[in-house]
């Protein structure tokens, strides 16, 4: 029973990670119905920002945080102004060619600047607790509670500020919207910018608990956290956070009892069958294309 509720632990804090990555997905195609496949790159960013504020400029945790999720956010507004505003009309498929050339852009990058694997030093004091047979390390309860915190954060923001309230509104029908006066183009760079910083937030708490980083480890990490997105119905908040939390579950649970190499295999397998079953997933809703 112990073995059970410490790998439920283990899976709390990896599905935080993916809920955060997830939420940005879902905030862009809630505004735009358009999957950003560089999101991921932009999470590998923000644990390379990571890196560069934390070990190679010696700032303590808040500061590395902070300067990581703002880092991400200012890449994800300029991501949309130069590569994916100019394409809002183009056909569906350019914005989705596009942003895979941005991810494979971010990725090499990276990659010329420095080739090697980088190792991120402890920026916590490390600490941990025995609960009921339960081992749990003060980075762990950091991480629980600094997503929590993010996602309920996020949440009021959407649903109780003036912005949000655009967001939402353009989300629903763009050119009305427009209509109305409001800044349909700031807005969707806020969004971008929004989901770029909880990307950048994620890359800080991945580095933390799983220290070695490398230009291409947004790739699986990114594809998972879109499997969390679609899984909990893309386009809705609280969806992405649930699909992050099951699919850390699913994860680690499959690796604690069955061979690690099943993992990925049972992630994907996942997708198709919710794909096949509920395309629009646990929380989500059927959109009406307009024609």
């Amino acid at each position: 029973m112990n073995y059970l509720l410490q790998q439920l632990l283990n899976a709390l804090q990896l599905g935080s990670i993916y809920a955060l990555i997830a939420l940005g997905y879902t905030m862009v195609y809630g505004i735009l119905t358009m999957i950003n496949f560089a999101h991921g790159d932009l999470f590998m960013i923000g644990a390379f920002l990571c890196f560069l504020a934390g070990v190679t400029l010696g700032l303590p945790f808040v500061p590395t945080l902070l300067l990581s999720m703002a880092g991400a956010a200012m890449l994800g507004a300029v991501i949309e102004r130069l590569a994916y505003k100019p394409l809002r009309n183009a056909p569906r498929v350019s914005p989705i060619i596009t942003a895979l050339g941005v991810g494979l852009f971010l990725e090499n990058f990276t990659l010329a600047l420095n080739p090697y694997p980088k190792h991120i030093a402890p920026l916590l004091p490390t600490h941990i607790w025995t609960v009921g047979g339960v081992s749990v390390s003060s980075l762990q309860a950091i991480i629980i509670v600094l997503s929590i915190f993010l996602m309920v954060l996020l949440d009021l923001y959407v649903n109780r500020t003036m912005t949000g309230m655009a967001m939402r509104a353009i989300s629903w029908d763009r050119a009305n919207a427009a209509l109305m006066g409001l800044p349909v183009d700031g807005i969707i760079s806020a969004t971008f910018a929004i989901g770029a910083g909880l990307g950048g937030a994620a890359g800080v708490m991945y580095g933390l608990a799983y220290p070695v980083i490398d230009p291409y480890m947004g790739i699986m990490v990114g594809w998972k956290a879109f499997i969390s997105a679609v899984v909990g119905g893309i386009g809705s908040i609280h969806g992405a956070m649930l699909g992050g939390f099951l699919l850390g579950a699913v994860e680690v649970l499959v690796a604690a009892y069955f061979p690690s190499t099943f993992r990925d295999f049972v992630s994907f397998s996942l997708l198709l069958v919710l794909l096949v079953g509920r395309p629009y997933g646990i929380l989500g809703k059927p959109r009406p294309q307009k024609v």
